[in-house]
Protein backbone atom coordinates (compact mmCIF):
# COMPACT_ATOMS: atom_id res chain seq x y z
CA UNK A 1 0.00 0.00 0.00
CA UNK A 2 1.09 3.54 -0.78
CA UNK A 3 1.30 6.13 1.72
CA UNK A 4 0.69 10.22 1.02
CA UNK A 5 3.61 12.02 2.55
CA UNK A 6 3.19 14.34 5.33
CA UNK A 7 3.67 17.43 2.42
CA UNK A 8 1.74 15.47 0.10
CA UNK A 9 -1.47 14.70 2.66
CA UNK A 10 -0.66 18.65 4.03
CA UNK A 11 -1.14 20.01 -0.07
CA UNK A 12 -3.96 17.96 0.07
CA UNK A 13 -6.09 18.61 2.68
CA UNK A 14 -4.56 23.05 2.40
CA UNK A 15 -6.12 23.00 -1.21
CA UNK A 16 -9.53 21.15 -0.54
CA UNK A 17 -10.19 23.91 2.07
CA UNK A 18 -8.92 26.85 -0.64
CA UNK A 19 -10.92 25.05 -2.89
CA UNK A 20 -13.99 24.92 -0.95
CA UNK A 21 -13.39 28.33 -0.09
CA UNK A 22 -13.12 29.19 -3.41
CA UNK A 23 -16.67 27.79 -3.81
CA UNK A 24 -18.60 29.34 -1.36
CA UNK A 25 -16.82 32.92 -1.23
CA UNK A 26 -18.43 33.89 -4.32
CA UNK A 27 -21.95 33.18 -3.35
CA UNK A 28 -21.45 36.29 -0.73
CA UNK A 29 -19.49 38.59 -3.53
CA UNK A 30 -22.69 37.82 -6.12
CA UNK A 31 -25.59 38.38 -3.25
CA UNK A 32 -24.48 41.77 -2.80
CA UNK A 33 -23.79 42.20 -6.91
CA UNK A 34 -20.22 42.67 -6.63
CA UNK A 35 -18.97 38.87 -7.69
CA UNK A 36 -17.62 39.87 -11.23
CA UNK A 37 -15.96 42.58 -10.45
CA UNK A 38 -14.00 41.06 -7.16
CA UNK A 39 -13.11 38.08 -8.36
CA UNK A 40 -13.45 35.97 -5.45
CA UNK A 41 -12.91 32.79 -6.29
CA UNK A 42 -9.65 33.33 -7.39
CA UNK A 43 -8.25 34.90 -3.98
CA UNK A 44 -8.56 31.48 -2.11
CA UNK A 45 -6.70 29.90 -5.70
CA UNK A 46 -4.00 32.65 -5.42
CA UNK A 47 -3.43 31.90 -1.27
CA UNK A 48 -3.52 28.55 -2.28
CA UNK A 49 -0.11 28.64 -4.13
CA UNK A 50 1.71 29.96 -1.12
CA UNK A 51 0.45 27.31 0.81
CA UNK A 52 0.56 24.44 -1.14
CA UNK A 53 2.94 22.30 -3.22
CA UNK A 54 2.97 23.53 -6.88
CA UNK A 55 0.95 20.52 -8.30
CA UNK A 56 -1.76 21.09 -5.68
CA UNK A 57 -2.27 24.65 -6.16
CA UNK A 58 -2.32 24.44 -9.83
CA UNK A 59 -4.64 21.53 -9.91
CA UNK A 60 -7.19 23.61 -7.78
CA UNK A 61 -6.61 26.75 -9.63
CA UNK A 62 -7.54 24.48 -12.94
CA UNK A 63 -10.18 22.40 -11.54
CA UNK A 64 -12.45 24.79 -8.92
CA UNK A 65 -13.69 26.96 -12.26
CA UNK A 66 -15.52 24.12 -13.50
CA UNK A 67 -16.80 22.82 -10.23
CA UNK A 68 -18.57 25.79 -9.70
CA UNK A 69 -19.60 26.38 -13.44
CA UNK A 70 -21.13 22.54 -12.93
CA UNK A 71 -22.46 22.74 -9.78
CA UNK A 72 -24.08 26.64 -10.03
CA UNK A 73 -24.09 27.69 -13.48
CA UNK A 74 -21.42 30.56 -12.53
CA UNK A 75 -18.52 31.13 -14.13
CA UNK A 76 -21.05 30.30 -17.41
CA UNK A 77 -19.80 27.40 -19.62
CA UNK A 78 -20.72 29.98 -22.84
CA UNK A 79 -19.70 32.08 -23.18
CA UNK A 80 -16.65 30.36 -22.22
CA UNK A 81 -16.28 32.35 -18.65
CA UNK A 82 -15.31 29.21 -16.75
CA UNK A 83 -12.48 28.12 -18.81
CA UNK A 84 -11.37 31.61 -18.91
CA UNK A 85 -10.99 31.58 -15.42
CA UNK A 86 -9.83 28.00 -15.28
CA UNK A 87 -6.89 29.17 -17.15
CA UNK A 88 -6.11 32.10 -15.21
CA UNK A 89 -6.92 30.10 -11.69
CA UNK A 90 -4.01 27.93 -13.46
CA UNK A 91 -1.66 30.10 -13.73
CA UNK A 92 -1.85 32.65 -10.80
CA UNK A 93 -1.80 29.49 -8.56
CA UNK A 94 0.85 28.05 -10.82
CA UNK A 95 2.75 31.66 -10.54
CA UNK A 96 2.27 32.38 -6.66
CA UNK A 97 4.21 28.59 -6.23
CA UNK A 98 6.98 29.98 -8.47
CA UNK A 99 7.68 32.95 -6.63
CA UNK A 100 6.71 32.33 -3.62
CA UNK A 101 10.18 32.05 -2.08
CA UNK A 102 10.79 36.01 -3.34
CA UNK A 103 9.74 38.81 -1.02
CA UNK A 104 5.55 39.40 -1.12
CA UNK A 105 5.77 42.81 -2.79
CA UNK A 106 7.01 41.11 -5.73
CA UNK A 107 6.14 37.91 -5.73
CA UNK A 108 2.23 38.61 -5.47
CA UNK A 109 2.03 41.18 -8.09
CA UNK A 110 3.98 39.09 -10.48
CA UNK A 111 1.52 36.29 -9.78
CA UNK A 112 -1.19 38.35 -10.02
CA UNK A 113 -0.14 39.82 -13.15
CA UNK A 114 0.38 36.59 -15.16
CA UNK A 115 -2.82 35.27 -13.96
CA UNK A 116 -4.24 38.56 -15.59
CA UNK A 117 -2.08 38.07 -18.84
CA UNK A 118 -3.47 34.26 -19.29
CA UNK A 119 -7.14 35.92 -18.83
CA UNK A 120 -6.37 38.47 -21.72
CA UNK A 121 -5.22 35.64 -23.80
CA UNK A 122 -8.27 33.03 -22.93
CA UNK A 123 -10.62 36.34 -22.71
CA UNK A 124 -8.80 37.66 -26.22
CA UNK A 125 -9.15 33.83 -28.22
CA UNK A 126 -12.51 33.48 -26.58
CA UNK A 127 -13.49 36.60 -28.33
CA UNK A 128 -12.33 35.85 -31.41
CA UNK A 129 -13.93 32.49 -31.85
CA UNK A 130 -17.15 34.24 -30.83
CA UNK A 131 -16.66 36.23 -33.63
CA UNK A 132 -16.56 39.64 -31.66
CA UNK A 133 -14.15 42.21 -31.42
CA UNK A 134 -11.21 40.37 -29.55
CA UNK A 135 -9.49 43.82 -28.29
CA UNK A 136 -12.88 45.66 -26.84
CA UNK A 137 -14.07 42.35 -25.41
CA UNK A 138 -10.19 41.55 -24.02
CA UNK A 139 -9.77 45.24 -22.10
CA UNK A 140 -13.54 45.14 -20.94
CA UNK A 141 -13.07 41.98 -19.12
CA UNK A 142 -9.67 43.54 -17.69
CA UNK A 143 -11.30 46.34 -16.99
CA UNK A 144 -14.45 44.74 -15.46
CA UNK A 145 -11.67 43.00 -12.89
CA UNK A 146 -9.56 45.68 -11.47
CA UNK A 147 -11.25 46.19 -8.57
CA UNK A 148 -10.87 42.22 -7.69
CA UNK A 149 -6.71 43.05 -8.56
CA UNK A 150 -6.72 45.18 -5.98
CA UNK A 151 -8.09 42.87 -3.54
CA UNK A 152 -6.00 40.38 -4.39
CA UNK A 153 -2.66 42.37 -4.01
CA UNK A 154 -3.90 44.43 -0.64
CA UNK A 155 -5.31 41.05 0.73
CA UNK A 156 -3.22 38.27 -0.56
CA UNK A 157 0.43 39.48 0.73
CA UNK A 158 -1.48 40.21 4.80
CA UNK A 159 -2.81 36.92 4.67
CA UNK A 160 0.37 35.03 3.83
CA UNK A 161 3.04 37.36 5.56
CA UNK A 162 0.21 36.41 9.21
CA UNK A 163 -0.02 32.67 8.46
CA UNK A 164 4.12 33.03 8.15
CA UNK A 165 4.48 34.56 11.08
CA UNK A 166 2.10 31.83 12.66
CA UNK A 167 4.03 28.97 11.30
CA UNK A 168 2.69 25.11 11.98
CA UNK A 169 0.26 23.62 9.82
CA UNK A 170 -0.91 26.22 7.44
CA UNK A 171 2.56 27.36 6.59
CA UNK A 172 5.59 25.25 6.93
CA UNK A 173 8.22 26.10 4.48
CA UNK A 174 10.29 23.31 4.73
CA UNK A 175 7.25 21.26 3.43
CA UNK A 176 6.79 22.74 0.62
CA UNK A 177 9.60 21.93 -1.45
Amino acid sequence: MHRLSHATLRSLVISAAMGALALALPAAFHAVGLGSRFLPMLLPLLVNGYLSRWPWAAATGLLIPWISALATGMPPLYPPVAAIMSLEGFVLASAAAATRRLPLPVSVPMAVLAGRAAALAGAWTAAAWLDLPPAFASLAMILQGLPGVVLQLLVTPVAVAALRRRGGLLFDETRLV
